[in-house]
């Protein structure tokens, strides 16, 4: 039978069971992650819907103790069981920051900003930080908040050793315990000559180093360990980059590591290889010239490095010339009796 109560744990909201679920409630600590559909619905005659999960085609996902910025829906989820449908009607109190979460998500089913909503913010004070959200019916709802329906069916809950948790659904120590992994994973792909994954693993580990790094005052010691943490693997991200042939992104990082951090030669290095494999010669023999300043024990790779390119250079100098050969057609053959000084000359002779 249905049954309408208000959840002991907060106040301003009652719950509806509209269809029962199975078995008994599930765990509900931090880091679960809780799959669910929901509608939003306005509290008028028509319960005008607002959003609904089922309508885009694609249900809800909320890690626990991750700063979603609807926190009710933590307290509401836990009330429920596996396949239970429930009706909860929320006082403005818990609903003033749906607006916010109601454009992340709607912009996610636009294919726009994958994990906004997963950002580690304050929705209260970003709501004054907006003038519009971009939609009207949410600019109404900022404008005058009012208490809304959520009707939300639980359908699966995955305990933290359940489920493979991406980088945004970690805490801060979290991911400093997974960057080491992700770092030994990408170097042995590396090894195999896997480079695209190799990639993804360095890049993942790039993006747990700076969503940390962000919170630190920069140039501290602790965002200095952290930016040497992510030089390394940024140099290692471009090692793949330069077996990809992909050589002007390995210059464009490159050259952001060197504006903040002028002394390291392996920088120089990688961003001297891109350039000779590009043909700039003055760039990748000044960036050679600058590793040997920083750190001679680098001479014999520099000057192996130093040995291709001038070989490189010679050999296209060559075909330059050999390409360009005959542009010029021959001059004409004097007549018969000519003086030396009336001879046509060849051009650009003097």
């Amino acid at each position: 039978a249905d049954a309408a109560f208000t959840l002991e744990s907060a106040e301003g909201i009652k719950k509806t069971i509209l269809h029962g679920g199975t078995g008994d409630i599930p765990r509900f600590i931090a880091g679960t992650k809780v799959t669910f559909h929901f509608r939003t619905q306005l509290c008028d005659d028509e319960r005008t819907v607002i959003d609904d999960s089922k309508a885009v085609g694609t249900p809800m996902e909320v890690v626990l103790g991750n700063m979603f910025k609807l926190d009710i829906w933590e307290t509401l989820l836990a009330s429920m069981r596996i396949g239970e449908v429930a009706e909860f009607w929320c006082d403005t109190i818990h609903t003033g920051v749906y607006p916010l979460v109601s454009k992340s998500m709607r912009r996610i089913a636009e294919g726009k900003d994958p994990v906004e909503w997963q950002v580690h913010t304050c929705g209260m004070a970003n709501m004054f930080a907006y003038h519009s959200l971009g939609y009207d019916d949410l600019d109404q709802l900022m404008k005058e908040p009012q208490p809304l329906y959520f009707v939300l069916e639980l359908l699966r809950v995955q305990q933290p050793s359940e489920y493979s948790r991406e980088s945004w659904a970690l805490s801060d120590e979290e991911r400093l315990k997974v960057v080491p992994v992700l770092h030994g994973q990408g170097n042995k792909l590396f090894k195999q000559g896997h480079y695209q994954e190799a990639t993804q693993k360095y890049k993942e580990a790039l993006i747990c180093i700076k969503n940390v790094q962000t919170k630190e005052k920069a140039w501290d010691v602790p965002w200095l360990k952290l930016e040497k943490m992510a030089n390394t693997l940024t140099l290692n991200y471009c090692q793949c980059l330069l077996r990809m042939e992909e050589y002007y992104e390995v210059i464009e990082h490159m050259t952001d590591i060197v504006n903040q951090h002028p002394g390291m030669a392996k920088a120089y290095y990688l961003r001297g290889k891109a350039h000779k494999e590009v043909w700039n010669e003055a760039e990748a023999r000044q960036d050679f010239t600058k590793v040997l300043d920083l750190d001679p024990g680098m001479k014999k790779a520099v000057k192996k490095e130093l040995a291709v390119l001038g070989m490189r250079m010679e050999e296209k100098n060559q075909e330059d010339k050999n390409k360009y050969k005959g542009i010029w057609p021959p001059p004409p053959a004097p007549p018969p009796g000519t003086p030396p000084s009336r001879r046509a000359r060849s051009p650009g002779t003097t």
